[in-house]
């Protein structure tokens, strides 16, 4: 299965300036949680923004650049290259940026979607999930306290 993984905010923003622009503690353990000892497949400015490779997953990194090798990773040019590299009988999670979210939508299975119940000004954007294509199967509300500062809300999308 290809499952997309995001934190979105109410107008679909993901960050700005290759950041994310909100921080959600609960939010990075269920990443953690749920991709560890999986693929994950990511644009090469999400591969930057991390200070190292995450732990115990295999990186797909999709660049426009011929000599780009970053240690730890598996680089391609294409989305069609990464999702090939996944195997068939796991799941393989991909974790961004707007870009690479656009290019796998048409090969996804299932969207795991925090949704960050504010607006923001942003530079990257989820892709707009249709009703007419995708299923709302699981909706977990969450309320700010004083580790989040925005309510949020997790939501699993099966395509119809």
């Amino acid at each position: 299965m290809i499952i997309m993984i995001a934190a979105a905010a109410e107008n679909n923003a993901l960050g700005k300036n290759n950041e994310l622009v909100w921080h959600l503690p609960n939010d990075f353990k269920r990443f953690k949680s749920l991709t560890t000892g999986h693929h994950i497949i990511m644009g090469r400015k999400t591969f930057e923004s991390f200070p190292k490779p995450l732990p115990d997953r295999v990186h797909i990194v999709i660049s426009r650049q011929e000599n780009y090798k970053p240690e730890g990773c598996i680089v391609v040019d294409s989305i069609e290259k990464a999702i090939a590299l996944c195997p068939e009988d796991d799941d393989s999670y991909v974790i961004g940026g707007g870009e690479i979210y656009n290019l796998a939508l048409p090969f996804t299975d299932i969207i795991e979607l925090t949704k960050v119940h504010h607006t923001f000004e942003a530079d990257a954007f989820f892709p707009k999930i249709s009703k007419s294509e995708w299923m709302l199967v699981e909706s977990e509300e969450n309320y700010k306290d004083e580790k989040h500062l925005y309510d949020y809300t997790y939501e699993t999308y099966i395509r119809k």
